[in-house]
């Protein structure tokens, strides 16, 4: 755990594999369309949780299993961002359902080591379209519905999303204070 802490903070991390489409904006609001790679994911649901107590749930298994708790003992390193699906409801406030989707590094897509906890599964994801709105801070569960809230309203009238699902992502680990990139991630319909 604490390589995984040091390499996060000063080793090398690679990100997830996206292309950017295009960019807008609306106001205040400037957001990226985006391209990003499928491949296999880590991932770990918490049901009948809020989502902030969701992630202080999902996160250290996560972290636990790509530091190296897993049937090789293999630390596999960082790829940022580490993002989770939220499922909102039709007033806009999020389910108490939560997955957490860590990309496997590029190095281990092809035979990722195996998850000695039960609650971590390995599964693959296709490549999805995106709308993509980047803030700072310490991101909690209602900066994120703010947020998704903000891009839907510059995207009306130009784009579609889905919206049962969503994603909130971080590129930081935890004892960052300054400079941190949080995003949302509204799916392309």
């Amino acid at each position: 755990m604490l390589g995984m802490i040091k390499n996060s903070l000063f080793g090398s991390v690679e990100t997830w594999p996206w292309q950017v489409v295009s960019q807008g904006g609306k106001e205040e609001v400037s957001y990226e369309e985006r391209t990003c790679e499928g491949g296999l994911f880590a991932t770990v649901e918490v049901t009948d949780k809020p989502v902030d107590e969701g992630l202080r749930e999902a996160m250290p298994k996560v972290m636990k299993y790509v530091g190296g708790t897993n049937d090789k003992g293999i630390g596999m390193g960082m790829t940022v961002p580490v993002s989770f699906a939220v499922f909102p409801g039709d007033d806009g406030s999020l389910q108490k359902k939560l997955k957490v989707w860590f990309r496997i590094p590029n190095q281990f897509q092809s035979n990722p080591p195996v998850p000695t906890d039960d609650s971590i599964k390995i599964e693959e994801r296709e490549s999805i379209t995106v709308y993509s709105l980047q803030f700072g801070g310490y991101a909690k569960e209602a900066d994120y519905v703010a947020h998704a809230a903000q891009l839907r309203t510059a995207l009306e009238g130009t784009a579609t999303c889905r919206s049962d699902i969503y994603f909130c992502t971080g590129y930081d680990p935890p004892m960052k204070p300054y400079g941190r990139r949080n995003e949302v991630w509204l799916v392309k319909a």
